[in-house]
């Protein structure tokens, strides 16, 4: 019998989560007080078998069963009987550690509770919990059912054996799992986000329109996305909650967010969720 997992936030990221966890053969929870918001990460996870479907990555059988393992739930309480829990709601600190307070008194013992933070500091939010050998960082990447890395982070306190397990979890969804230390912005985010500002900054002080910005970084350093357009696709309030967390937990002036950024995020242009950005969608 495969080992049940629970996914918190039925947004972008937690829908993907769901979706391949569903597609492994895992039975899954999908959990946010939003019930529009389950069923709206339901249609985005059945658009996305759809595609796969139509490319010859998935047979239609293999979708049907998937889509049958996902349930929605509007209350935390469903994570009871999970082996994994995974925690994909907003970058927001105080959001993350009154999740982990509820998950310690209401997951099973030995369960482990992971998140897919980007930035925020796992020793942090494993100590809201009296269980801080089973939290741990598991850090996908946007779109989940395409990309193949999994930031996995220990905090101080993380366990071998919860290491072990997710790095096994991972590779069972044919994902490429990769260590990193407990650091702000680990490994992805604490250099991909400087470059993304530093792409701001050149718009900011008129060095090159966005298009230009995109087009030199896809043809001149073969990224297959621009910084601006990803951006724009990551969320620019998520990007600058990330440099936020960069710039004070490590304290040197060159993660400062550009002030355009901070600019198009008090505007409420957010990027492609908001249908404007550096781009209009």
């Amino acid at each position: 019998m495969s080992e049940t997992i629970a996914v918190i936030g039925a947004g972008q990221m937690g829908n993907g989560i769901a979706h391949v966890f569903a597609q492994g053969g895992h039975p899954v929870t999908m959990i946010d007080v939003s019930a529009d918001a389950l069923a709206r990460g339901r249609s985005t996870i059945e658009k996305n078998m759809d595609r796969q479907v139509k490319k010859g990555t998935l047979d239609a059988a293999a979708k049907d069963a998937a889509l049958a393992r996902i349930t929605g739930a509007t209350d935390v309480a469903a994570v009871a009987g999970a082996s994994l829990v995974v925690e994909a709601a907003t970058e927001n600190q105080a959001l993350k550690l009154k999740i982990f307070g509820d998950l310690d008194r209401l997951a099973d013992a030995g369960a482990v509770l992971a998140t897919n933070t980007s930035s925020i500091s796992i020793t942090t939010i494993a100590a809201a919990t009296k269980r801080p050998a089973d939290v741990i960082g598991m850090h996908f990447m946007n779109p989940v059912p395409v990309m193949q890395l999994v930031e996995v982070i220990r905090g101080l306190a993380t366990s071998d054996e919860t290491t072990t397990r997710v790095m096994a979890w991972s590779k069972a969804l044919g994902k490429v799992p990769v260590e990193v230390a407990d650091f702000p912005g680990f490994v992805a985010n604490r250099i991909l986000m400087p470059m993304i500002n530093e792409a701001v900054f050149c718009l900011m002080e008129g060095v090159g329109t966005p298009e230009a910005i995109d087009t030199v970084m896809k043809l001149g350093m073969n990224h297959p996305m621009g910084p601006l357009a990803l951006a724009d696709l990551i969320g620019l309030d998520t990007c600058l909650s990330i440099l936020e967390v960069l710039h004070s937990g490590l304290g040197d002036p060159k993660y400062r967010p550009c002030p355009l950024l901070r600019k198009y995020v008090a505007a409420g242009w957010l990027g492609r969720k908001s249908g404007r950005g550096f781009y209009s969608y």
